[in-house]
């Protein structure tokens, strides 16, 4: 087998991970705030994060950013920088704006850490950092070099990151992902051996300006031409294609009648290629509803199906090895929901995803994770970081 595990593990259950600390730590990264679109947030997240990947043993270098959003961070471990290893890949955006503490306060209740992007993704990214610190603070060493690489712009679908995480996974010969877990038949949850595609558009509606009291028979509205649209998309929704849309801007004036409407949609659950090819193609055949008015649709950044091929496979496998050792059991599936792990999946690389905390409410004022999740899936964290190897020039996805 290309991917083994090393022959002698350490005994997980003795590395000193605290769940306090846990806790404490997690909170203080939703503390800082990241919307996607605040480049200036983002990066303040990005400092936080690389001081705590320092601490952690780890060097630290800083990728500006483009197209106005925000910087990577690359982090090294290891001296052999040029041997392939593990990346560990994972976004500190979220999609809540600068406020929302204040109506999502950063609390306990019960089994429930609530806070803005707890979930997805910032508890399972600082799993991820912890458990290196801890393997390093151990005086442990990891079987193969790893690579922590954070991005700024996975909640918009990666447009400014795309080429720097294929890049970079291009040199790794194994992917983790620790994107939340889903929920399963056992406390510990599943973990994501793939994923299916998401595709993003936009949408413009053209209408003719007039006064909107004096002539308004005389125009024709844009916006109500989108209204007329946005029931058509959604209508489509079946159970093997999903569309959505989430965002909506048209006019400038209340007197006006509106020339210009713009949209986003957003398809996903496709579980092949030729059901993702169909869902587009019904999307792309709608027709404005009258002559007098036009409709644009145009695709914009895309997730590629993840399907998992034998590598992914063998991950898998040594994932469950390790939770058997901790007493857990966990399963994988392939999922929805797009990740950053849909680019490196479908390029072949072996890549496990959804190695993060469990929780709900994500994208909401109620997201929040499972406490009970924090040290058992820090502790697969540290086994799969710890004894992952690849035997010479293997090289299967």
């Amino acid at each position: 087998m290309p991917i083994v595990l090393h022959e002698s593990p350490p005994p997980l259950t003795a590395l000193p991970f605290d769940l306090e600390a846990a806790m404490q730590g997690i909170s203080e990264w939703a503390a800082c705030e990241s919307p996607t679109w605040d480049a200036g947030a983002v990066d303040r997240m990005l400092d936080l994060a690389s001081r705590d990947l320092a601490i952690a043993g780890a060097k630290i270098e800083r990728l500006p950013g483009r197209m106005g959003l925000g910087s990577c961070v690359r982090a090294r471990f290891g001296t052999a920088e040029d041997t392939p290893g593990i990346l560990v890949l994972a976004h500190l955006d979220t999609v809540h704006p600068l406020g929302t503490r204040d109506r999502l306060p950063i609390r306990v209740e019960g089994d429930k850490l609530f806070g803005p992007g707890v979930c997805d993704m910032k508890g399972g990214t600082w799993l991820a950092v912890e458990a290196l610190r801890v393997i390093h603070a151990a005086g442990l060493r990891t079987a193969l070099p790893v690579t922590v690489l954070l991005t700024p712009d996975e909640e918009i679908g990666t447009p400014s990151t795309r080429d720097i995480i294929e890049a970079e996974a291009r040199r790794h010969r194994i992917i983790l992902v620790p994107e939340p877990g889903t929920p399963g038949d056992t406390p510990f949850g599943n973990l994501a051996s793939g994923r299916y595609p998401v595709s993003r558009f936009t949408i413009r509606t053209t209408g003719r300006p007039s006064h909107a009291g004096a002539h308004l028979s005389a125009g024709r509205s844009a916006i109500r031409e989108m209204c007329h649209q946005v029931l058509r998309i959604e209508d489509l929704s079946s159970e093997s294609c999903t569309y959505s849309v989430g965002v909506i801007q048209g006019g400038e004036w209340a007197n006006c009648v509106a020339t210009t409407c713009d949209a986003r949609i957003l398809m996903s659950g496709a579980r092949t290629e030729e059901e993702r090819q169909a869902g587009i193609a019904r999307l792309l055949a709608l027709q404005p509803s009258s002559p007098d008015v036009a409709l644009t649709i145009t695709p914009t950044v895309m997730r590629p199906l993840w399907t998992p091929g034998e590598g992914c496979r063998q991950l898998v496998a040594h994932a469950q090895a390790i939770c058997d050792t901790l007493g857990l059991a966990t399963a994988a599936e392939s999922g929805f929901g797009g990740s950053d792990g849909n680019f490196t999946g479908a390029m072949g690389i072996p890549t496990l995803d959804g190695l993060g905390v469990l929780g709900g409410g994500i994208h909401t004022l109620d997201e929040h994770l499972l406490v009970g999740s924090l040290l058992p899936r820090a502790r697969l964290l540290a086994g799969l970081l710890l004894q992952l190897a690849v035997q010479p020039d293997a090289a299967q996805s």
